[in-house]
């Protein structure tokens, strides 16, 4: 088989969906037995618990015209699976885990927008299901099937705009490519602030499951965007100065939801200028296209926040070894203006398999969050306005990944080598893509009180906020002037 110089799921055995592929369905009764009849009440039957689940959290991707390989949205179509649901749900916050979310539940933030994950008691159930033999239940539970509509529909709702790219043909087997897709103008005639920003592939790859894994399914692996004023007399260093730049586009990741308080700006007389992207092969020739789906805030707007300048990684000077598990990559900043985050988004490549977000305030060591990380999800975690981070200036933020390039971790294409920085899948990156903003001292003190409001005792504590229980500053007493002649 040709190897190419992007890792990403194309080669890589582990199969996207919540079924793993490479298990037999579960065999067991036959639907016309004791499978469908009415389980005890205190059994967990299909109609009555599991349905709920994979509704809330599985049918976005499995059901028909959803892009995974198989739909589960009937009790016939998920039966066969019921041996790999359990198991892949039951994985934990790691590659392979389905759905696709790594949050660590025993440490950090708990509290993300868009999160799909099952809780323990969840997982718990959907285990005892399959071990009590998959029963279907009482029809009467069955809860109303999800109208998806059709393929076409965005994850937010429908967009407010919709810019599409210029579309790419990708040969069924090649190299990588990185390249440019130029300017698509905005069309808009006066500024616009943006809540959101969804992204989506549109391509010619069938979607009645013969596609089997991530890279399968896409010809893009991501895209590096920013949007720049057009005129007259505008030069492009000029227009690039002015714009904005967006949340990079990757394979699986979530879109952004942006907080009330700090919209992005997306100009009139605008255009997105598609400067980066990165294509790979999947086995099939494949026509595809990328759409950009907008939503703004109301006419009328104005943010009240910045974005902040802080960056977290190393792209550059990264040592992997061969065949060692437990490596650890370390970056370190000084923030130097109150800040919030917004976003934690590890970027790693095939050899990363965890992710830590610490803040050091003094001689206290906040772990704000741990993931996991598979190569073949890049997954954003937009926290909660109200659990994001909220951090003092002079706060040491502190990144660590953490990679595997053992026979353990199945992602790399060959752990015999060594590896560093580079943008290819086979080389590796270290880069927290998440986004943050700055506050002035009276947003800072602002946030820390509607923080305050919600702990009501000394025993409450909020990861997120080491100065919560700090003492109220008190404002300073005003200077006393000196009358002329030096008398006060």
């Amino acid at each position: 088989m040709k190897r190419h110089a992007c890792r990403l799921a194309a080669l890589v055995p582990l199969v996207w969906v919540v079924a793993g592929l490479a298990q037999a369905p579960l065999k067991g009764l036959p639907y016309d037995q004791a499978s469908q009849t009415a389980a005890p009440a205190a059994d967990v039957t299909f109609t009555k618990h599991i349905a709920p689940i994979l509704q809330r959290s599985c049918q976005q991707c499995h059901r028909p015209d959803g892009g995974a390989p198989m739909s589960l949205t009937t009790y016939e179509e998920v039966r066969p699976w019921a041996r790999s649901i359990k198991t892949r749900t039951g994985l934990g916050p790691r590659a392979g885990v389905m759905p696709p979310w790594f949050v660590e539940r025993n440490i950090g933030i708990q509290h993300f927008k868009q999160d799909p994950s099952l809780s323990e008691p969840e997982i718990a159930m959907v285990a005892k299901w399959v071990d009590s033999g998959a029963p279907r239940g009482n029809p009467a539970d069955m809860p109303t099937a999800k109208d998806f509509g059709t393929g076409d529909n965005w994850t937010l709702g429908v967009p407010d705009l919709v810019l599409r790219s210029a579309a790419v043909v990708v040969p069924a087997q090649g190299p990588d490519k990185w390249g440019a897709l130029g300017l698509v103008p905005t069309g808009l005639t006066e500024d616009r602030y943006v809540a959101s920003v969804e992204v989506r592939e549109v391509n010619d790859i069938p979607t009645d499951g013969s596609v089997k894994t991530v890279g399968g399914r896409y010809a893009f692996h991501h895209m590096t965007y920013s949007s720049i004023a057009q005129g007259e007399g505008v030069s492009m260093a000029e227009a690039e100065a002015e714009g904005t730049s967006w949340p990079i586009h990757e394979v699986g990741r979530n879109p952004d939801i942006f907080p009330i308080e700090a919209g992005r700006l997306l100009q009139k007389n605008s255009a997105l200028a598609l400067t980066a992207y990165h294509l790979h092969s999947n086995g099939r020739e494949t026509r595809a296209h990328l759409e950009f789906g907008f939503k703004f805030f109301p006419r009328g707007y104005k943010p009240q926040y910045r974005r902040s300048s802080l960056r977290l990684g190393n792209g550059i000077d990264i040592d992997v070894k061969p065949d060692r598990s437990s490596q650890e990559l370390h970056s370190y900043a000084v923030l130097q203006e109150h800040t919030k985050i917004v976003a934690f988004e590890p970027h790693l490549h095939a050899p990363g398999v965890r992710m830590c977000l610490e803040a050091i305030w003094g001689h206290n060591i906040l772990t704000l969050n741990c993931v996991g990380y598979d190569h073949n999800w890049v997954k954003q975690y937009v926290y909660e306005d109200d659990a994001a981070p909220v951090l003092p200036k002079g706060t040491i933020v502190h990144l660590i990944g953490f990679l595997d390039t053992t026979m353990a971790n199945k992602n790399p294409v060959d752990s015999r080598n060594w590896a560093g920085g580079g943008r290819r899948s086979i080389a590796n990156m270290f880069i927290d893509l998440g986004y943050s903003v700055q506050l002035t001292e009276e947003q800072f003190q602002a946030e820390m009180a509607k923080r305050r409001a919600k702990m009501k005792t000394r025993n409450d504590y909020d990861v997120g906020c080491p100065l919560c229980w700090a003492p109220l500053v008190q404002p300073a007493p005003p200077t006393p002037t000196r009358a002329p002649g030096g008398q006060r």
